[in-house]
């Protein structure tokens, strides 16, 4: 979710400069099972355009609705909508609405940026209409900052109820190779809100202009790619098509701690990678070696570029949440744990 609320956090300074106020509406409870659990947020701007979601698009127009009193009053509140009879979701949603006018950006960047995790504390209660003391902080560096400029410190109060959220930097992919297959990766890791780094040859003629959604482009041999921001937040996948050149780039990572590091190709190609690492950094960890997987992707039949990038952002969402994955047909019990 955090680059869901990054994406509001940039959305608002810029209506901000522009002049335009914002509110934010964050599910901070939740009675029953909804399509989105507490945490999920959004924006909407005093024009009328919405940044986000938090359900599967039905409740997104009434919360617009509620938001024009906090727009005029400055006064946040809380809603509530109930699923049960609309839905069909059983459940029912606590919804916080507050001004969104902080400017704790530039501190709020930086963290990001040194993919440090942050905080973020929602005090509320289960009842309709403006409650005295609700709203949001972000704890940052030890530091709390409130999301509206009158509220300078965080204010304890027992008679509410706390909703206090752990936010991790945002999921990295690091892409090594700039082939169209990595192409389509990095569009279908954008799309799930990752950060995608495209690391390639030297020689590489290609930019980042030719990576749809990607956040950096560098054309380095492995001895000199950067490995300092990879992190058990970031997944790697080894794509260059030149088995000397994924080994190098392999050798490169040894002292990283990725969640994840994919190679492509089948299983016999996997296996003499391997074996030649391990002749080459013969004391590597073996944790770090747990993190190999290839060939790359889930079993689903994929046969095109687009299809094996889906089964490839699939089986790292799937070892990034330590999930099993299976059809939700044959699961038994919630959906979410």
């Amino acid at each position: 979710m955090t680059h869901e609320f990054k994406n509001i956090v940039n959305q608002a300074a810029i209506a901000g400069k522009a002049g335009i106020k914002s509110v934010l509406a964050s599910v901070v409870a939740l009675d029953g099972s909804s399509y989105r659990k507490p945490g999920v947020r959004m924006l909407i701007l005093e024009d009328g355009n919405m940044i986000g979601a938090v359900s599967g698009g039905c409740v997104e127009k009434e919360i617009l609705l509620q938001s024009e009193s906090v727009f005029k009053t400055g006064d946040s509140k809380i809603m509530t909508y109930d699923g049960r009879y609309r839905l069909g979701c059983e459940g029912v949603l606590y919804i916080l609405i507050e001004l969104f006018e902080s400017d704790f950006k530039d501190v709020f960047s930086k963290v990001m940026n040194d993919r440090k995790t942050f905080e973020i504390w929602s005090y509320f209660d289960k009842k309709e209409g403006v409650i005295s003391g609700i709203g949001s902080w972000v704890k940052m560096n030890s530091s709390f900052f409130s999301l509206q400029s009158n509220k300078q410190k965080l204010k304890e109060n027992k008679s509410l109820s706390l909703f206090k959220q752990n936010m991790t930097p945002c999921f990295k992919l690091v892409i090594i190779g700039a082939e169209h297959d990595a192409v389509q990766l990095c569009k279908y890791a954008a799309l799930t809100g990752w950060e995608v780094a495209i690391i390639s040859g030297p020689s590489e003629s290609k930019s980042i202009a030719n990576f749809p959604g990607a956040i950096s482009f560098q054309a380095v041999s492995a001895e000199n790619m950067e490995i300092a921001a990879i992190d058990n937040q970031t997944a790697v996948v080894l794509m260059t098509h030149n088995f000397a050149n994924d080994l190098r780039y392999l050798v490169q990572l040894k002292e990283t701690n990725p969640v994840y590091i994919g190679l492509l190709g089948p299983s016999k190609r996997r296996d003499d990678l391997l074996s030649q690492f391990i002749e080459y950094c013969p004391d590597v960890n073996t944790v770090f070696l747990d993190t190999i997987h290839g060939p790359a992707g889930l079993n689903i039949g994929s046969e095109t570029p687009q299809e094996i990038a889906v089964s490839i952002v699939s089986e790292i969402l799937s070892v990034a949440r330590k999930k099993d994955p299976i059809p939700l047909s044959k699961k038994t019990g919630k959906i979410h744990s």
